[in-house]
């Protein structure tokens, strides 16, 4: 059976609750397999997310889908991109 090539992670109830999605949004990234990506919906601009994953090798999208909420897809960028992030530019 194939995956989907996109998991959705709605964090916008437990946002709007008052918790703390950090756990939960990386327990999603390293449940990814090859060629997934994470299509996360929140209620904020999630920009610290944006450098981590980075340094994991994934780049983003994002916009407002209104009423204040947020799309972000973030896809991996493939092998060694992390690696690649983190060497000095010339």
């Amino acid at each position: 059976m194939n995956q989907p090539s996109s998991v959705t992670l709605d964090v916008r109830e437990l946002l709007k609750s008052g918790g703390e999605p950090f756990s939960e949004i990386m327990r999603t990234v390293e449940s990814l397999g090859p060629g997934q990506s994470l299509r996360l919906l929140a209620t904020l601009k999630p920009a610290p997310l944006f450098a981590i994953l980075a340094n994991r090798g994934f780049s983003h999208t994002e916009r407002e889908i209104g009423g204040g909420d947020w799309e972000v897809t973030f896809t991996h960028a493939g092998p060694g991109a992390a690696a690649s992030n983190l060497k000095p530019s010339r």
